[in-house]
């Protein structure tokens, strides 16, 4: 049976390269369907300042009958004192989930068809996004209600990042990954940007919408993976990427390129019944403990826990941060958070030229770790005196705190899941990433949990608690990037023998 998608069967030829156009297409497609993954997951930061707010801020209306005059204006059961607490059990219910479903995603992933799994989770994400908002609009003020949905949620968004990364590494090669996925990830940020201007035009009036319509995206674009995601090159005929160029990322060898060879022009046409088989070695898919036995793999995934943990307390409190420390409204604060978000696209690019250019994944990221705890101490002291110097500082720590976490998710995890030492399987991406990524999103769930406990006393005690986490990121890659100046050095002594003889 042809692995064709149905969508391509009624889009018109064009004249240009197959394996360009496909090529193309795949990395354009896939940013948009991670996009949507993003956008589906930041309404619940900006609704937060909604939830629970100064109601002396606002007109007392008249004609209702209000008992309490300080949180009338609430939505409960977020009214109460210990508020900060049920808005962290929110986050801990749907990162929790997210993170343990994450190895279970990256498993099945593995041994399924691509464009059907990531079709049914976004399908179910959009419904699970959805059900969140309806509790608006029915008026629901269970929190078991609100809990159930992220965990729901959690879990459904798991299948987003294994397949998109599974995909990104069937299609592309090891040349010029770094900065090819560190362009792709700007997905994630600007997901982050639309998740909080579109969920932010409703949020002061209607917050049900801002969970809703991101919803609605989200399922579209779930009936157009199911269309035309094409999984992999050989289901369209087209050239296979080199995954054989070794990276210093946990080897001593310099990068080597090697040309894919092209197929046979009788595979241009992927509409054909009489196709031959593409005779070639049947993959076997790895498990999580195969996975760890990969040179490297443990150390960067435990990075990416205490990473993460910084990335995503500022994708959940950052607006309730703002809010609190400044008197922005829950729209104006949503709209300056993305900003964060502005310098991660860059903090994420710069990492992969850098990452490219020097071939030390490890190097780069310390070096942007190593920048980032100051930053964040700067943005806590002097961010919220005036709008400009916000402005500045977030986008400055966004591009330090997402450079690495946009590196490791991305390039280091396809380097990884294509390593030497898997000898050609290309069935270990989704779970390399998976756990990668999964190890990662325990930290993620921690991060806004702690924050939820630690605000109370204080928003400065919130960003010591990131501090340390960024520190204990970089210690984390100590080994590797002693590995990778030794590699560098047996580099340039090698390439200093070969000049003089």
């Amino acid at each position: 049976m042809s692995k064709v998608p149905p969508g391509f069967r009624v889009l018109p030829r064009t004249g240009c390269n197959r394996n360009v156009a496909y090529r193309l297409f795949i990395i354009i497609f896939t940013f948009f369907c991670y996009t949507c993954y993003h956008l589906s997951r930041k309404p619940i930061s900006v609704v937060k300042s909604v939830f629970h707010r100064n109601c002396s801020h606002f007109l007392f209306p008249s004609n209702t009958h209000i008992t309490n005059n300080n949180t009338w204006c609430d939505w409960a059961p977020f009214d109460q004192n210990n508020y900060e607490e049920l808005l962290g059990s929110l986050d801990y219910a749907f990162l929790f989930s997210y993170a343990i479903c994450m190895f279970i995603s990256g498993h099945i992933a593995e041994r399924m068809n691509l464009r059907y799994f990531l079709a049914l989770g976004m399908l179910g994400t959009g419904v699970a996004t959805a059900m969140f908002g309806l509790g608006y609009f029915l008026n629901i003020h269970s929190l078991a209600y609100y809990v159930i949905v992220q965990v729901v949620a959690g879990a459904l968004q798991s299948t987003g990042w294994p397949s998109v990364v599974a995909c990104m590494g069937n299609w592309y090669g090891k040349g010029k990954r770094g900065l090819i996925m560190g362009l792709w990830n700007s997905h994630t940020s600007v997901g982050n940007i639309l998740g909080s201007v579109i969920p932010g035009i409703f949020a002061d009036h209607s917050w049900g919408w801002s969970f809703v319509v991101p919803g609605i995206i989200i399922g579209t674009f779930g009936v157009l993976t199911f269309f035309f995601l094409v999984p992999k090159p050989e289901d369209v005929g087209c050239s296979l990427p080199d995954h054989q160029g070794t990276s210093v990322v946990a080897n001593v060898e310099v990068d080597v390129e090697v040309e894919a060879t092209p197929t046979s022009s009788k595979y241009d046409d992927p509409d054909r019944d009489d196709q031959p088989l593409l005779k070639k070695k049947e993959d076997k898919a790895i498990t999580i403990l195969g996975a760890m036995r990969i040179p490297g793999v443990v150390e960067f995934a435990l990075c990416l826990f205490f990473a993460k943990l910084v990335s995503y307390t500022f994708l959940f409190w950052l607006p309730k941060y703002i809010s609190a420390k400044t008197s922005y409204s829950a729209q104006t604060s949503a709209d300056l958070s993305a900003l964060f978000d502005v310098g991660g696209i860059i903090g994420g690019i710069l990492a992969g030229v850098i990452s490219d250019f020097t071939g030390a994944r490890a190097s780069t990221c310390m070096i942007m770790l190593f920048l980032a705890a100051p930053m964040m101490y700067v943005y806590d002291l002097f961010g919220s005196l005036d709008y400009t110097r916000n402005i500045c500082l977030l986008m400055v720590v966004g591009a330090l705190v997402n450079g690495p976490y946009a590196l490791i998710t991305t390039a280091v995890s396809a380097d990884l899941g294509t390593h030497r030492s898997l000898q050609g399987n290309a069935k270990a991406v989704a779970t390399v990433t998976a756990f990668i990524d999964g190890t990662g999103s325990i930290g993620a769930a921690l991060g806004p949990l702690l924050t939820g406990l630690i605000s109370p006393t204080g928003w400065n005690n919130v960003f010591y608690m990131l501090i340390a986490a960024d520190l204990a990121a970089l210690l984390l890659l100590i080994r590797l990037v002693t590995k990778e100046i030794m590699a560098s050095v047996a580099s340039r002594r090698m390439h200093r023998r070969d000049h003089i003889q």
